[in-house]
């Protein structure tokens, strides 16, 4: 096992996401990418506003 593959078999692990079906855990993984997205686009915008004001 590489780093790689021992941080993706932490990930399941830690998540419960070995127990799932490939569909579920590709539905899981999409809702964590768009929530990860969505936290720093909104974490970069208001930065940038942050940094303007001062």
């Amino acid at each position: 096992m590489n780093w790689f593959q021992r941080k993706i078999y932490l990930y399941n692990v830690t998540f419960g996401l070995y127990m799932l079906d490939w569909w579920e855990r590709c539905l899981f993984n999409i809702l964590v990418v768009v929530l990860m997205w969505f936290v720093f686009y909104n974490g970069f915008r208001y930065f940038a506003e942050f940094c303007r004001r001062y």
